[in-house]
């Protein structure tokens, strides 16, 4: 902190001291504050073994704070609640809808399933809410919440803001003692029949909200359930109308590892808007590239990667990631040697991207 220090010192000594009225100026350091007032840091100065005592007067000259400059967030997040529920006093919805989406020769089961919260959850694109699974655990106290990524947009499947969806696989396992074991949370929910009751909590999270830009370019790589997030903003983008935004503004690219996902709807949108959607599958069972390999989400996006760079070199590009962990791994090795072809390291150019909130990742 920079300052001026002026201090006037008058030493007085006792009858027989000859010293003269004095003034003379002190370093800062020399002094220190104490009891409301400032003192001459050094011990008292003694002439002819009599005290003399000083006094000084301090005057500062302050260098206005450095006012922080709050970052403009480029994400819609203004006016977003989160935490309005918590576990200790969470929402109790009603099942709408719970119907399974994958086919039946497919790995493991898939639910959409759609609760009624009265408009008392109002949440936004991209964030999750937490389920309270009915029952008691092994120690015998409630179950804790699990959180599951919101598949529906603001206004609800019904559009009335009153319902949110979820995406849920069914979790079974057979562990290393041979025995089945079924997840708690997931097989509760898929289970539930219309008019059931659910606790619910939240709205959570900010780190998968939309771009403000309704000219962004939004690529959504997706894994199994993680295709919950985009499913939101594609409904947003595509199947409404809203006063901020035109849909047709969007450019909307989804990239979706699906083991037979029975999402007919991205057809429908395609077909709406062939110019700002596109959608690109990866079926790994199913599909494979030239040379043979099984399709995979990077797999599949190695096919588009000069486009995919020349994309995320603009600032108004914005990656969303959502699904199994390890799923990132396979695309950094796509773009490691694209950007050293341009003289970049794609890891700091990510990390980049990431401070810049266009490189958004939520995984499980």
């Amino acid at each position: 902190m920079a300052s001026t220090l002026n201090a006037a010192v008058s030493l007085t000594a006792s009858k027989s001291s000859s010293l003269p009225a004095t003034s003379c100026a002190i370093a800062p350091d020399r002094i220190r504050f104490a009891k409301g007032a400032f003192y001459y840091k050094s011990n008292n100065v003694v002439t002819s073994r009599r005290v003399v005592s000083v006094r000084a007067e301090v005057t500062t000259t302050d260098t206005p704070p450095v006012k922080k400059v709050e970052k403009e967030s480029k994400k819609n997040e203004e006016g977003v609640i989160t935490n309005k529920y918590r576990p200790k006093e969470p929402y109790t919805g009603k099942v709408l809808l719970n119907t399974k989406i994958t086919a039946d020769d497919a790995p493991g089961e898939t639910w959409h399933m759609v609760f009624s919260h009265q408009g008392e959850i109002p949440y936004r694109e991209g964030q999750s809410v937490g389920v309270i699974a009915d029952g008691i655990d092994k120690n015998g106290k409630p179950h804790k919440v699990r959180l599951y990524s919101i598949a529906s947009s603001a206004l609800g499947d019904l559009g009335n803001s009153e319902t949110v969806s979820l995406c849920v696989k069914r979790l079974v396992y057979t562990n290393d003692a041979g025995e089945v074991v079924k997840g708690v949370c997931s097989n509760f929910l898929c289970d539930l029949k219309p008019g059931s009751d659910v606790k619910l909590t939240g709205p959570v999270g900010k780190e998968m909200l939309m771009p403000k830009d309704p000219n962004a370019t939004v690529i959504m790589l997706a894994t199994g359930t993680g295709i919950a997030p985009f499913r939101s903003f594609l409904w947003k983008m595509f199947f409404e109308k809203h006063d901020d935004y035109k849909a047709s503004e969007y450019s909307a690219w989804l990239f979706l590892g699906k083991p037979n996902l029975i999402f007919v709807e991205f057809d429908k949108m395609k077909a709406k808007a062939p110019e700002n959607f596109r959608v690109d599958y990866a079926i790994s069972r199913e599909q494979a590239n030239d040379k043979g390999e099984k399709m995979y989400i990077q797999t599949r996006m190695a096919q588009y990667a000069p486009e995919l760079w020349e994309l995320l070199k603009k600032d108004n590009t914005f990656v969303y990631m959502c699904g199994l962990k390890g799923m990132e791994k396979g695309i950094d090795d796509i773009m490691v040697s694209l950007a050293a072809n341009d003289g970049i390291d794609w890891f700091d150019y990510k990390k980049q991207l990431k401070k810049a909130e266009q490189w958004n990742v939520e995984v499980y």
